[in-house]
């Protein structure tokens, strides 16, 4: 079916304009949610749309619409926007390529799932939190497949589909009159995910968050849990953004080939990434997914582009136009991150340090200067190599940009919470904050 929706938009907006993209979308989502411990919310929906970028004489028009009869209606609007903009040379649309095939990320099971699944994957994770004798506030899972395919006036011609799975918890748990909670999520292509193991582990957390005690303020080494250190480094990452860069809105915009992080740690943007979350063949323009190192060895290799701003710094695009529906238009944005550590400690070589599991007011960090002041969750003393009491309340101050170049992985688990695949941080110093 969507391909023949695709001739009929090339069809239709070839008549209007000689230089056309069309991005056409189809997704199809399972979502359940539970308050406490009843379900209470179920949905399944789907979602078509087409999104049509025109150029005409330097001239960048975009229009949209879900209906399959409104197709040469919104190719004549687009032309129309088009005569609204001002002429920029920097437009452009992808040029035909070879593509590489992504393993990992289209699951088949999704094309013969239904809600009845999705229920019993919720009542698993309700019984192991509440056979921990936890009090459940929030929790979902939802299950989702994504089509996309793009073709454009250069003879572009390409289509991809991917799967994911995804659930959460929030939490309370309760001890001699205290309380304490915790939340945690699980992401996956493939229905590989551990209902039980999510439960019973966040859960844990939450118990053994009760009866926090209070922490001096000083210096310390810190370990950053996933959700901590994702969190965090959203600040850290946008600075490879190119639309930053080219803005002067990127502390490194001038620091190509210099030592900004740690020589333990490279970085990479990688769309090909097996089992990524942000793996495509190609990007939302039709430019092929590549991986692009972005820091090596610590020294700052270069930054993330669409096609537009690649035109603009004279450059290729790395792969990195990302919509975030058929509505939009593309800008440029990463696919996975990869921190990959040369060499990694364990926790046992950590005399003393404070961990944190997740930090509250990430987003308030400064994405220009790095700054960032956040307050700690499920945070926890580290004595001679061994977790031990849990820590009230506290603070983590510091720069993140500082922070990188004093750090190094934790021999953990390497995770991938939203764009970042990552190991447990392990901050060399950094402020913490008592209360």
């Amino acid at each position: 079916m969507i391909d023949e929706i695709a001739e009929k938009a090339k069809s239709e907006v070839s008549k209007q304009c000689d230089e056309f993209e069309i991005y056409i979308e189809k997704d199809n989502t399972i979502e359940l949610d539970c308050e406490k411990e009843i379900l209470n919310f179920a949905k399944e929906e789907f979602n078509f749309g087409i999104g049509i970028r025109v150029i005409n004489n330097n001239k960048l028009g975009f229009a949209y619409t879900n209906e399959i009869n409104e197709i040469a209606k919104t190719a004549k609007q687009a032309l129309e926007n088009s005569k609204e903009n001002a002429c920029n040379p920097n437009f452009d649309f992808a040029e035909t390529h070879k593509y590489r095939e992504v393993k990992g990320i289209y699951d088949s099971r999704f094309e013969n799932f239904d809600l009845d699944e999705a229920i019993d994957f919720m009542k698993t994770l309700i019984a192991s939190a509440t056979d921990n004798s936890c009090e459940i506030t929030s929790g979902g899972f939802s299950a989702s497949m994504s089509e996309v395919l793009i073709i454009n006036s250069k003879d572009v011609e390409v289509a991809d589909k991917s799967t994911g799975f995804s659930s959460f918890i929030a939490l309370n748990a309760e001890r001699n009159g205290e309380k304490s909670t915790a939340y945690d999520s699980i992401s996956s292509n493939e229905f590989n995910l551990n209902p039980e193991e999510l439960g019973n582990s966040t859960s844990k957390l939450a118990i053994d968050s009760i009866g926090g005690s209070k922490i001096e303020t000083s210096d310390m080494n810190v370990v950053l849990d996933y959700h901590a250190a994702a969190g965090l480094l959203n600040a850290f990452i946008s600075a490879f953004n190119s639309d930053n860069v080219l803005r002067g809105r990127s502390i490194l915009a001038d620091k190509v080939n210099q030592d900004i992080v740690s020589p333990n740690l490279s970085i990479y943007d990688d769309g090909l990434y097996e089992g990524g979350l942000a793996s495509f063949k190609m990007d939302d323009e039709g430019t092929p997914s590549q991986k692009t190192t972005l820091i090596e060895n610590g020294v700052l290799k270069g930054f993330i582009y669409d096609i537009y701003n690649a035109n603009k710094a004279s450059l290729t695009s790395t792969g990195n136009g990302f919509r975030g529906a058929y509505l939009d238009t593309p800008s440029s944005s990463t696919s996975n991150v990869i921190f990959d550590f040369n060499e990694k400690i364990a926790i046992e070589d950590i005399s003393k340090g404070f961990l944190a599991t997740d930090v509250l007011g990430a987003h308030t960090a400064n994405p220009i200067s790095g700054d960032f002041s956040v307050e700690a969750n499920n945070a926890f003393l580290i004595e001679n190599g061994e977790v031990c009491k849990p820590i009230k309340k506290a603070m983590i101050s510091g720069n993140i940009f500082d922070a990188l170049s004093n750090c190094q992985g934790l021999d953990s688990k390497i995770k991938q919470y939203g764009s970042f695949i990552i190991p447990k941080l392990s901050i060399d110093s950094l402020r913490v904050v008592g209360n």
